[in-house]
């Protein structure tokens, strides 16, 4: 017999441990090279761990187990043949206990059995607080199963006729314990402040009403909001340096470059990818790598590489409908910029009223290390950009800037 180790990857520097979030197969599965046996979370991230190679999986660890870096996690039988006609084992059996129903018509006897759960369905009770014994069970003999154990309610009198009043417990993923325990630290350990503007936007809807089916035509990615907000803040950074910079103990570190960090929302929770060196970029380069880093972070794909390093944030509610917040520092960064809803608002131009599409822009930054001036300076160049998009971005030459 030919026994293949698996072990845990390495998701990145600094990472030491990882939790198994989702087994993709079942104990006795046959299983093929590179395929997804697995999903583990660790703190920045959830990533797929592929079969290393084909053969028959024996799991050596359950789901919501933390497992250390280089731990083993299953036993893959290299030298089991591949089941005709079924890709796993599990499938191959399962005419075989079909005979086990007739055991449920047996006249019943108490046994060591009874009333006793089995191990998935002991966890189950354990997170909702039930004791075993108000638990009848259904499987052979009266054990408690883990279907038993999910559909279990907390005895209070009587089982309310109402489903929808029943709580379910769950424990929350190592991604998203890491991004509570992070943004408790941020409160308690910086002077964060916010400071708010409001941006006229009418002038990039009329950029994007000309230019943007042409665009998408010769690039291949829409012209969105996220290319203006990030060249408006690479220029402000360039002009407020520190607000590009961070702590580091006793030191302020200042960055020569500008890799700016987006908020998208993923399956598993909040993902900040980086775009790298933004302010090297055209509009058609931060429109095709928000597309890419949207893409991979929705699809699960996203690396931790690909989410560290960032200097400087932006998080936009506006999708979800948001008017205003003041968004959380990503740390060890010094600001984050949130974006929000565009809604019609009646604003003072030129001494008249008028209509126009209007966005509140909030910055929120560690007044350790950045004071007044260089806040509100960085959130007027911000607005300024903006409201005049074909001076500070396009340097008066839309088409030329827009590859057209």
């Amino acid at each position: 017999m030919s026994v293949l180790e698996m072990k845990v990857p390495s998701p990145g520097e600094s990472i030491t441990e990882v939790e198994i979030a989702t087994w993709l197969v079942e104990d006795g599965d046959y299983v093929e090279k590179d395929q997804p046996i697995a999903e583990v979370d660790s703190d920045k991230a959830t990533l797929e761990l592929p079969a290393e190679e084909s053969g028959i999986i024996t799991l050596k660890a359950e789901e919501g187990d933390a497992v250390a870096v280089g731990a083993v996690v299953c036993l893959i039988d290299m030298s089991a043949e591949k089941p005709e006609g079924d890709s796993s084992s599990k499938k191959e059996e399962a005419p075989k206990e079909t005979p086990k129903e007739t055991t449920k018509e047996a006249p019943k006897t108490e046994t060591y059995a009874t009333g006793t759960a089995s191990p998935a369905a002991k966890k189950v009770l354990a997170e909702k607080g039930i004791d075993a014994k108000d638990v009848k069970g259904t499987g052979k003999d009266g054990r408690i199963t883990k279907d038993d154990a999910v559909k279990a309610v907390p005895s209070m009198g009587s089982q309310p006729a109402n489903d929808s009043r029943n709580s379910e417990r769950k424990k929350l993923s190592m991604l998203r314990r890491k991004v509570a325990q992070r943004l408790v630290s941020v409160k308690n350990e910086t002077a964060m402040l916010t400071t708010f503007n409001e941006v006229n936007m009418q002038p990039i809807f009329d950029l994007r009403a000309k230019y943007k089916e042409d665009f998408k035509a010769k690039h291949g990615v829409g012209l969105g909001f996220m290319s203006f907000f990030t060249l408006a803040v690479v220029r402000a950074l360039k002009m407020y340096p520190d607000v590009n910079s961070m702590i580091d103990g006793d030191y302020k570190v200042m960055h020569g470059f500008q890799d700016i960090s987006i908020a998208v929302s993923g399956p598993k929770g909040l993902m900040v990818p980086v775009i790298r060196n933004a302010e090297n970029l055209t509009f058609r380069g931060v429109e095709s790598e928000v597309k890419r880093l949207a893409l991979r972070a929705r699809d699960g794909q996203i690396t931790v590489d690909e989410m560290t390093g960032g200097t400087f944030t932006i998080t936009n509610g506006g999708v979800f409908g948001s008017m205003l917040s003041t968004p959380i520092i990503n740390p060890p960064q010094s600001g984050i910029l949130g974006m929000h809803n565009i809604v019609n608002r009646p604003i003072a131009v030129d001494g008249a009223v008028t209509i126009a599409p209007i966005m509140y822009v909030a910055l929120s930054y560690d007044h350790r290390i950045i004071d007044g001036r260089e806040s509100v300076g960085f959130l007027v160049a911000v607005k300024e950009a903006l409201e005049n998009p074909v001076e500070h971005l396009m340097d008066n030459n839309p088409e030329k800037a827009l590859e057209m």
